[in-house]
């Protein structure tokens, strides 16, 4: 790290848990972002601030007059920009050190196995099913970390999916794919501005402890908050042994 650096990054550094080696650490990493929408936007904005080496966003979505009520990382200026663009460009104006990869596009199973497999860490701020289940079987294909958040109206949820632990459980262990869920969108339900504030600032501090190896994730706990009351509640989670995504992967590993 160059003199600039050294002050940019000193409140990490002055950190016991963090320091130099810690903040090079995070210099170096590189994370995969589903989504730069309303989770997307604290997730950019501090995974770029704490001087996460590399950042891939993807997002096929444009930036629209209803999204800047709660997608920080946007500004009038950019209505009809590409998302990724718009948050490549507010990453890139706090700190230029950052290389952000600003991907336009809705990524398949095929685009996520690649994808997945050249990041560190990836964090899921998607606001659909299929999409998280196509990066949860990515991520539990390649042993990659996974930070997974959800919100809609007052409530919120945001949790660890980390199968290099044989104990932890995968999204599809909780979230079965085949399982009748009823999804709803922002576009008809509603959501609490701060409320993706709140769950994706969450999900950067997983995502960051996860990288520098500080403290104990949320794997193998599901967080849930109703932003109403600001009650927190936790549920404890497992492996499913029949799950059809860890399970097999498990499976394979034995064999």
């Amino acid at each position: 790290m160059d003199d600039t650096q050294l002050l940019r990054y000193s409140r990490h550094i002055l950190l016991d848990e963090i320091g130099i080696e810690g903040q090079q650490r995070l210099l170096t990493a590189h994370a995969l972002v589903i989504g730069a929408g309303g989770l997307g936007s604290p997730v950019a904005l501090y995974l770029g601030t704490a001087g996460v080496g590399t950042l891939t966003l993807v997002d096929h979505d444009s930036v629209d007059l209803t999204n800047l009520q709660r997608q920080i990382v946007h500004s009038m200026a950019r209505i009809g920009q590409p998302k990724v663009e718009s948050a490549a460009s507010s990453v890139t104006a706090i700190n230029p050190d950052v290389r952000v990869v600003a991907l336009q596009e809705r990524a398949d199973a095929a685009r996520l196995d690649a994808l997945v497999r050249s990041a560190d860490v990836v964090v899921d701020c998607s606001d659909n099913f299929a999409t998280r289940h196509a990066v949860n079987a990515a991520c539990v294909a390649h042993g990659k970390p996974l930070v997974s958040g959800a919100a809609i109206g007052f409530d919120g949820q945001v949790s660890v999916y980390d199968t290099r632990s044989a104990a932890n459980p995968c999204y599809a262990c909780l979230f079965p794919k085949d399982a009748v869920i009823e999804e709803v969108q922002c576009s008809t339900m509603g959501v609490f501005a701060p409320l993706v504030g709140i769950i994706g600032s969450m999900q950067a501090a997983e995502t960051l402890k996860l990288l520098l190896g500080v403290g104990t994730s949320l794997a193998g706990q599901l967080q849930m908050l109703d932003a109403r009351t600001m009650e927190w509640t936790q549920i404890l989670t497992a492996r499913s042994a029949d799950c059809p995504v860890c399970g097999a992967r498990r499976s394979h590993d034995a064999a």
